[in-house]
């Protein structure tokens, strides 16, 4: 009988796989200081955004198949 696969928490904290299967993760800069940041630069980092499709495999395996 094989090892269990344990899924990464720290992943499964930052990334959620949408219905299609991309990692989908908070843009970077926005938790505090933003004031210093243009407006459109802002609006821009508001929401979620995809992972590059090189990282995803890496993202998947740590997730072990859970996003949620």
């Amino acid at each position: 009988m094989g090892n269990k696969v344990k899924t990464h928490k720290g992943t499964k904290k930052r990334f959620r796989l949408s219905a299609k299967g991309k990692a989908m993760h908070r843009s970077s800069g926005t938790s505090h200081l933003a004031k210093g940041l243009s407006k459109k630069r802002r609006r821009n980092l508001r929401g979620t955004t995809s992972l590059d499709a090189c990282m995803e495999p890496t993202i998947h395996a740590a997730l072990n198949g859970y996003s949620n």
